[in-house]
């Protein structure tokens, strides 16, 4: 890049004869006297209201007017003008919309963000890390599209127009992203306007968005990164507007009114997607420097400054803010309904959901009550055993935190014995022999209440078992020398040793229930409990079982556990003695407000954002992505691909072009340290400036990436390359800028036709369309893009005996066969594109725990176990047998097979369990199966000891009890 000093004289000598910078272009009818050495003296600084001459010391936080074109002037484009933006646009709606509804299936993120607005229209609650404005807007085309959610989205490559649940209005989705990409093209070409740009080099800014590949796939698809991008470049462009406007008329009412937009914009740019913070930064700090400028002018007065400064803190701070909370109370006010990301949330906000209300419960806690038991922290559920039992260590019975409701969480509370309680009687092994009145001795007044101190055991009621544990074994999956295993122990009989005694410590209570803080109260207290033998603390935390353990989450006794992870609190609770007609307190939980839920929202949406660091078969890192090394494979079907790539001519040259300022911005300091005045020369502080400004947004949006630990894909790229792409048309035309105006013109024709070479070679791609082998092999300049040119025939014509791209219900009907059932030898290679994960794909750090698929997947895989269980028990004979008719257990359970449900039922499992859900799949299966349950083996145990001589009514009570029991 040459000296800007250098080359300053012989720019402003040929100014006035290049065409685009005629007095029109920039106030009709006012002759500007480019040659006057007065005006070009003058920097119109983008942050600076003062005329004062100074200079940027630092990146260049704001831009002047070039030399040549008065303040007042700046941002007013000609009539002449609207033509070229008129055919941006025409161009760009071509491009945009051109095949937009090819292919007929879903593509890529399409399975969650389309999902998103299914659940939308149902008022299903779902967990995203992402804020919801954009996934709003994809919710209102759909809507205005008629579409009445019951497609799911759930797999890529199903179609849109044909198969149950469809049609879908795809195209109506999709064309919302379309028309904010067309948008995204004018928006260009006015910001380098009002940055003073020439309008050639504005029009091939323009061209560099509208012909890069990467920004096209994006506006194409049900995705929210063409949103983002159509924010970013509004916010950018109102923010230029107002600077310009600034400069002419402070405090005006075009001046409040840009002002206003530009914090619209920018709440709508972080309601979008968080990387909108980055956008929120960059205006952030040009604010201040602008402030900054303020109050170094003085001549103007405090007062003055003041008004600066509280105008953007109402226009910038507070409208965002109110923009922000405005898209979160629409997001909560729509999903009204119990969803699949209750269990990412608390348990009192997830009580504000229709369909996971709770029945008041007896507020004291006492001696002899049935309680279910709820960890506080993680949100992983309740303490939960089955009779299911753990490979190693003791072999005892688990015990897991289980999220759904399920009479496997109840527990009864006893006192444990102690030195005044009369000696247990033994058995001829020396076992403590249970008392018969163990539990029943404290369902006779007086009500004997839970009180801080005292030693209890907790009885599993299903299993008669114990919560117990010992210092002899480790837990299952942390083998730490200071956690033990914890189990539920016992036989028939079996009175209990001290390994089942606890303590109760009460941490804290509820300051509106004074009486919480005393005495343990549902809802109320926290508490702890502590072994009484080993002194460690019955604990949970952010670890699930493996496959034995169901997935569910790991509890351990912790010898020197963190607080918040030792914490349980009482959710229901039952005792004879108590009634509503005596009195007794009833309680629930307590609704929070809409900051409450918002704020927790944020934290469990950063929580689980951070806690996405598992590899993806696509992801990228940071590095690689202004060279364009590597792509996203979003689509592989009928030997058709979607490969996210960018046009490398784009990408490459907006890429040298930040080089390039980096380069010569450290030119010039090195330079002023030797004593040049280069920045002093109005047209070399223009360039910095504008060049500045520009290289901080590409900054901040792309830097603060390798600060992340978290998946991320190419598509992340897509705000810093809007910055880079406006910067690539700054160094354009200041490359140019001492050409004469017809080489000028030819320079950029040139560049125009590269551009579109490169944008043309790679539109199969972008578009999905026909391609052949050796043009996609010819394509790959890259080892890193890994598009599979194999899946393209040697011929076009091959394509005849291939299905078509948009396969509606007309040509599927036509056709004798499965349409899209088949596999690609790209997805048979195990690369098929596959939707980047997103919250509600894992569980989240904060709430570990088995999700609805998972809960029905256990029910799956132990359903033949429990046939052979149960028929062992009962003795099952020839007639027996045929009444059940399981010839294949594998195939019975087939009946529990998540890919049998739909998606409303696997909502209904995470609201429910999987007992009516599930219930009512075998129900309807020809296969009669005995009752099983993958976290309540106890209760067909209990059945098959209790009825083991009458077979038949122990089948007939099994096959109804899967509808009851998970």
């Amino acid at each position: 890049m040459a000296s800007l000093g250098q080359t300053a004289a012989s720019m402003r000598s040929r100014q006035h004869h290049d065409i685009d910078e005629k007095p029109s272009l920039y106030n009709a009818g006012a002759h500007i006297d480019s040659s006057s050495d007065a005006v070009r003296g003058k920097s119109a600084k983008l942050y600076s209201s003062s005329s004062a001459t100074t200079h940027s010391t630092g990146l260049g936080l704001g831009i002047g007017a070039q030399p040549g074109a008065s303040a007042a002037a700046t941002n007013v484009v000609s009539s002449k003008e609207y033509r070229i933006i008129a055919a941006l646009l025409v161009v760009a709606l071509i491009v945009r919309m051109r095949k937009l509804g090819q292919p007929s299936s879903v593509v890529f993120d399409e399975v969650h963000f389309g999902g998103f607005a299914s659940k939308y229209i149902h008022g299903r609650f779902f967990m995203d890390v992402h804020p919801p404005l954009a996934k709003l807007l994809i919710t209102l085309a759909a809507w205005l599209g008629g579409f009445n959610g019951d497609f799911d989205f759930k797999d890529i490559g199903r179609e849109y127009l044909h198969g149950k649940d469809t049609p879908v209005p795809y195209v109506m989705m999709r064309s919302l992203n379309a028309l904010l990409g067309v948008a995204t093209v004018p928006l260009a070409y006015l910001t380098l306007r009002g940055l003073s740009l020439r309008a050639s080099t504005a029009t091939l800014g323009a061209i560099f968005v509208l012909f890069d590949n990467a920004l096209t796939t994006q506006s194409r698809l049900i995705l929210l990164d063409s949103i983002l991008v159509f924010f970013t470049a509004l916010t950018v462009y109102f923010w230029v507007a107002f600077c310009n406007e600034e400069k002419r008329a402070p405090f005006s009412a075009r001046w409040w009114a840009l002002l206003s937009l530009t914090g619209l914009s920018l709440g709508a740019v972080a309601s979008s997607k968080w990387v909108g913070l980055f956008t929120i930064a960059t205006i952030g700090i040009s604010v201040i420097a602008q402030l900054w400028e303020h109050l170094g002018d003085v001549r103007q007065p405090v007062r003055v400054v003041a008004r600066h400064f509280c105008a953007r803190a109402l226009c910038l701070i507070t409208l965002p803010i109110l923009v922000y909370l405005v898209t979160f109370a629409i997001h909560l006010g729509l999903l009204w309904r119990s969803g699949e990301g209750d269990p990412f949330m608390s348990s009192a906000f997830q009580h504000t959901l229709h369909g996971h209300y709770m029945q008041d419960t007896y507020a004291d806690v006492a001696l002899g009550s049935t309680v279910s038991i709820k960890h506080l922290n993680t949100q992983g559920g309740y303490l939960h055993s089955h009779v299911a039992t753990y490979p190693a260590g003791s072999q005892q019975q688990q015990i897991t935190l289980y999220p759904h409701l399920d009479d496997n969480n109840d527990w009864l509370i006893v006192k444990a014995p102690g030195p005044e309680d009369p000696a247990a009687k033994l058995d001829d092994k020396g076992h403590p022999l249970r008392p018969e009145d163990e539990v029943t001795r404290f369902h006779q007044p007086p009500i004997r209440y839970l009180t801080h101190g005292m030693e209890i055991r907790l009885i599993h009621k299903n299993t008669d078992k114990r919560l117990h544990s010992h210092d002899t074994n480790r837990p299952p999956v942390t083998e730490s020398d200071y956690q033990n295993e914890v189990t539920a122990y016992g036989f028939p009989g079996f009175g209990g040793d001290a390994n089942d005694n606890f303590h109760v410590e009460i941490v804290a209570g509820d300051k509106s229930d004074p009486p919480s803080s005393t005495r343990v109260r549902s809802l109320r207290t926290h508490f702890r409990l502590r072994h009484t033998l080993t002194g460690c603390y019955l604990f949970s935390h952010k670890v699930t079982l493996p496959d034995w353990g169901f997935g569910q989450q790991e509890v351990t006794c912790n010898k020197n556990p963190t607080m918040p992870n030792s914490l349980w609190y009482v959710e229901t609770n039952s005792h004879p003695l108590l009634d509503p007609e005596a009195h007794n307190d009833m309680v629930n939980y307590r609704r929070p407000t809409f900051l409450e839920r918002f704020w927790e929202l944020q934290a469990v949406m950063w929580e689980t954002n951070a806690g996405l660091t598992d590899r993806h078969a696509y992801d990228s890192r940071p590095q690689t992505w202004p060279m364009l090394k590597r792509g996203i494979n979003f689509w592989t079907k009928d030997h058709r691909q979607i490969y996210l790539i960018g046009n490398p001519i784009v990408w490459w040259g907006a890429f040298f072009s930040v080089l390039a300022y980096f380069g010569a911005r450290g030119l010039l300091l090195l330079r002023a340290q030797r004593g040049y005045n280069d920045l002093k020369d109005s047209r070399v502080r223009f360039y910095d400036q504008t060049c500045g400004f520009l290289a901080l947004g590409w900054s901040l949006h792309y830097l603060p990436f390798f600060l992340m630990n978290r998946q991320l894909f190419l598509h992340h790229y897509l705000p810093a390359l809007y910055f880079s792409i406006l910067l690539l048309a700054v160094i354009f035309d200041f490359s140019t800028s001492t050409l004469r105006p017809r080489f000028r013109l030819i320079a950029g024709v040139v560049v125009t036709v590269v551009v579109l070479a490169g944008f043309a070679r790679y539109t199969p791609l972008t578009y999905g369309s026909d391609w052949t082998l050796a043009a996609c092999e010819k394509a790959r300049w890259r080892k890193g893009w890994d598009f599979n040119c194999a899946e393209f025939p040697k011929e076009l014509v091959e394509f005849k005996n291939f299905p078509p791209s948009v396969q509606t219900v007309e040509w599927a009907e036509g056709k004798n066969q499965k349409v899209g059932g088949g596999l690609n030898a790209t997805q048979e290679a195990g690369v098929a594109a596959e939707p980047g994960r997103h919250a509600f794909d894992q569980v989240p750090v904060r709430a570990m725990q088995s999700s609805a698929v998972e809960a029905i997947q256990h029910l799956k895989d132990g359903l033949q176990h429990d046939l052979d269980y149960v028929k062992e028990k009962v003795g099952l004979g020839g007639k027996e047998k045929e009444a059940v008719k399981v010839e294949d257990p594998v195939a019975a359970g087939k009946a529990a097979d998540p890919a049998g449900l739909d998606q409303q039922q696997i909502e209904q499992v995470m609201l429910e369990g999987t007992a009516e859900v599930v219930g009512a799949a075998v129900g309807s299966s020809t296969v009669a199966a005995p009752k099983t349950e993958p976290s309540q083996q106890a209760v067909a145990d209990k059945h098959a000891d209790e009825e083991a001589n009458e077979a038949a009514d122990v089948v007939k009570a099994d096959r109804e009890g899967l509808a009851k029991d998970v």
